[in-house]
């Protein structure tokens, strides 16, 4: 445990001690067929230094198949102490899961969590603490990745997942500094700020807790990054599952973009302008075979610099895996990203056209 984390835990512990009477909190987590992740999440809830009988955990199910009911079951009989329900998600969502889990929470404050992430043990407290404290109107904390599984490009994933060439200024993935952002991943908040700036936008299918933040700041509310509150998140394991995932963040990040364009960053331009030069060089070589050279010079030069900005961790680390699996993993969030969000303009557009 780090310095600071030592001193805030014997702050809290004179908190405690004190007359102040300490919130209820309810965790809220969508869900959906999660029998390999959720166990870990429940266990890291389990030790929080947060009051176990302050605390309620509200898991939003989208009716899985694969056992997590039968494994939140297990963790129930054994663990009384902890009050801990499932609650239907009939819209299979994860906006959906969130506004149900609120619905049928208590908790005066309330953190939203995610299956696949497993808190610090003073995750709560800290929480909490900042809220009391007024840091921000919804405060959360850093991403620890760790890869989906042991191999190398699961490895090389979790490496380009937390990299700033991967993922831009998202300083919830790799700063170190406390700050007023423009989102956090999940976020604490008190229950009364649902009323004043809404539920979570059940018509995006990701993006939520970004749109989410974006009303709180519209607002005049702070969003505010504690570095101190950690979690530990499984990335993807695979670059098809990968592929996939960000694929889906671009399609959305443009239907959230055009409500807000005033919350386009330039992290988020940079992938769709990116695959458009490649399918511009692309069909001009067809015309003009000597635009394949341009083409060819892009791709070389994109992977290059990709090889150059992990070298010296390749080397350090001596993992000479990183030479490939880093550029692989990179290349794949940024080409699915920016494909996903061209091609939600371009239906976008075409719906508009048609209507």
């Amino acid at each position: 445990m780090r310095n600071e984390s030592k001193e805030y835990y014997l702050a809290w512990n004179d908190f405690a001690a004190g007359k102040m009477i300490k919130p209820t909190v309810s965790i809220i987590i969508p869900c959906l067929n999660e029998v390999n992740n959720i166990r870990s999440l429940l266990d890291a809830l389990r030790v929080q230094t947060y009051p176990s009988n302050l605390m309620e955990i509200v898991i939003a199910d989208a009716f899985s198949t694969d056992g997590t009911r039968e494994e939140i079951g297990k963790f129930q009989s054994q663990h009384s102490e902890l009050k801990c329900k499932i609650v239907d998600n009939p819209k299979k969502i994860i906006p959906s899961g969130l506004n149900v889990a609120i619905r049928n929470s208590r908790g005066e404050i309330i953190i939203r969590l995610d299956a696949h992430s497993a808190p610090n043990s003073y995750y709560i407290e800290r929480s909490v603490q900042d809220l009391l404290d007024g840091k921000g109107d919804n405060v959360g904390g850093v991403w620890q990745i760790r890869p989906g599984n042991e191999t190398w490009i699961a490895r090389s994933i979790a490496v380009a997942a937390s990299h700033p060439v991967g993922v831009g200024d998202a300083m919830y993935r790799h700063s170190d500094k406390a700050a007023s952002v423009d989102t956090v991943p999940f976020g604490a908040f008190r229950r009364e700020l649902v009323g004043k700036v809404g539920e979570f936008d059940e018509t995006l299918l990701t993006n939520e807790d970004y749109e989410f933040n974006t009303r709180i700041r519209k607002q005049g509310g702070v969003v505010w990054l504690d570095p101190e509150i950690r979690s530990n998140y499984k990335a993807r394991a695979d670059l098809s599952s990968l592929s996939k995932q960000y694929y889906r963040y671009g399609f959305w990040k443009w239907q959230m973009l055009r409500r807000y364009p005033g919350t386009v960053r330039w992290r988020q331009l940079l992938p769709p302008v990116f695959v458009f030069s490649l399918f511009g060089l692309f069909v001009g070589s067809i015309f003009k075979p000597y635009i394949l050279l341009a083409l060819i010079l892009e791709i070389l030069a994109y992977g290059l610099i990709l090889m150059v900005v992990i070298f010296p961790r390749a080397i350090r680390e001596k993992a000479g895996w990183l030479l490939v699996g880093f550029p692989l993993s990179v290349a794949t969030m940024h080409l699915s990203w920016g494909t996903g969000f061209l091609f939600s303009i371009f239906t976008f557009r075409r719906r508009e056209i048609l209507t």
